[in-house]
């Protein structure tokens, strides 16, 4: 098979329009949550959602693993095995969600109680946002395999779609609150349970109305299951060092300085998931493409298509994070009006987190498209766990807020390098030409955009006319540096026929 990189461009734009849409709600999201239920009880909200975050780590390693074997088969085109596939990794869902309820009813209502640093107040409200998060954990995971089945047969319109309207009823549950006298803590955690119950049967429907293959049967095949548990069971380490670099940090923080330092860590947070996003979006588009080209052993085009995917996404980020970057101090105050005490500090390592994943996504999806996980996922997984102790005792040595920040980006560098070393060996990827042919464009686009931008926002007074100044000076240099720089001759010459042809 080919690249289709048109199918991929058409995907992406899909992609791209959800991403614009459910950042624009997301974040007007944030500050009506914030206004209504305070810096308290938000950071509170976020704080029990991490530490339930850390339930659904076997989640989280189970659905790359679905997503990649029903793509493995679509790519081999083996219908039979796909539909073997499917029924037995949604019966390994079913029995998840029963492990995380338990664990969650035991440890995790242990650690909620005699751990958290939570006002005594608000604890009974707290124990109720931690159930209904409970169980809206439970509902996404069985989401997942209806979920990745769609996300296999590359209908990204269809995602987007239900993506945004998930957006739109979490902004209807949000304004709903102001109606309601009760607890509103509690009602929004409520509200958030109904609104995953509503996806999932929603993902549910079109599954079953559109594939087959998405009909439960009762079959057990012990290979199959060999094959997702063992995938699954090698990314332990990966995934639980990307919990911990994340929602542990949030969890430190808490311990040391309360949960107001939490509503600044869930401001970062929804910027960071905004831009990961859109990362995400273009990811999702490329990733069928990488599982199928490597089944189908095509690995000089899966190599290209590792350089171009990482360029192109690191850029597509750049375009909206340097903007962001540059007058943060002025949107942030704008945005939020009176924001949590080192929402700034954090939301920019934040943005630094989300470009380094950019990068990152790609080798990471062409890893799970080899299956050859072992030595990748505890080398990495490993060194983020150490993000933890490190940041424990930066902390105990009373370290700013912002030091475990700065810990994890420079393990996030390591990672990176630790993804090319093993793809080299996997597929023989040249980490030479990764270098040549993704980072130094990159980050001479980086440079030229940069500088011109930085210039003018330094001299313009801090308002909402100059973020519409660097937001059209920084587009304007990274499309220019961008056309030069990171396109080759061929794509060059479409784009100057394309534009000859539309005036």
């Amino acid at each position: 098979m080919k690249i289709d990189y048109k199918k991929i461009a058409k995907n992406t734009g899909f992609l791209y329009i959800r991403m614009v849409l459910i950042m624009a709600v997301s974040f007007y999201t944030i500050r009506v949550v914030l206004q209504i239920l305070g810096e308290t009880d938000y950071g509170i909200f976020t704080l029990v959602s991490s530490l339930v975050m850390f339930l659904t780590i076997m989640n989280n390693m189970l659905t790359s693993s679905t997503q990649r074997f029903l793509s493995f088969e679509i790519g081999r085109n083996d219908h039979d095995k796909l539909q073997k596939t499917f029924s037995t990794s949604l019966i390994i869902q079913i029995g998840l969600s029963v492990v995380i309820l338990v664990f969650g009813e035991t440890i995790g209502l242990w650690f909620l109680y005699h751990q958290l640093s939570i006002p005594i107040e608000r604890m009974d409200a707290a124990f109720w946002v931690y159930q209904l998060s409970l169980f809206s954990v439970v509902v996404a995971v069985l989401q997942v395999p209806y979920h990745a089945l769609i996300i296999s047969h590359e209908r990204m319109q269809v995602f987007a779609l239900i993506s945004i309207i998930e957006a739109i009823l979490k902004l209807v549950a949000i304004f709903a609150l102001e109606w309601i006298s009760y607890d509103k803590l509690i009602v929004y955690a409520v509200l958030m349970l109904l609104v995953s119950m509503f996806i999932m049967l929603y993902y549910r429907y079109y599954a079953i109305s559109h594939y087959p293959q998405s009909r439960l049967k009762a079959v057990y095949d012990k290979n199959i299951v060999k094959q997702i548990i063992g995938f699954s069971g090698w990314t332990l380490f990966g995934t639980l060092g990307s919990m911990v670099a994340m929602q542990g940090v949030n969890i430190l923080l808490n311990l040391y300085f309360g949960p107001l330092i939490n509503a600044a860590y869930a401001v970062s947070s929804q910027v960071y998931g905004g831009l990961q996003q859109l990362v995400n979006s273009f990811q999702t588009a490329v990733t069928p493409q990488i599982i199928k080209l490597y089944a189908a052993n095509q690995i000089h085009e899966l190599n290209e298509l590792i350089f171009q995917s990482a360029k192109y996404a690191f850029l597509l980020l750049w375009l909206v994070a340097c903007p962001i970057l540059l007058e943060l101090k002025t949107i942030i105050s704008i945005w939020l009006v009176h924001p949590p005490h080192y929402t700034i500090e954090f939301t920019t390592l934040m943005i630094i987190y989300a470009l380094m994943y950019s990068l990152l996504r790609p080798l990471v999806m062409a890893i799970y498209a080899t299956g050859k996980l072992k030595g990748v996922q505890l080398t990495a997984g490993v060194l983020l766990i150490l993000v933890l102790p490190i940041s424990y005792g930066l902390l105990e040595n009373h370290f700013p807020p912002y030091s475990p920040f700065v810990v994890t980006l420079v393990v996030w560098f390591f990672h990176l390098a630790i993804e090319l070393y093993f793809l080299n060996r996997y597929i023989g990827l040249s980490v030479k030409a990764f270098f040549i042919e993704t980072l130094l464009p990159v980050v001479a686009i980086v440079v030229i955009s940069l500088l011109p931008s930085y210039a003018l926002s330094v001299s313009m007074e801090n308002n909402g006319w100059s973020i519409v100044a660097v937001l059209f000076c920084s587009t304007l240099f990274t499309i220019l540096a961008s056309y030069k720089i990171a396109l080759d001759k061929p794509t060059r010459a479409k784009i100057k026929t394309k534009l000859s042809t539309l005036f």
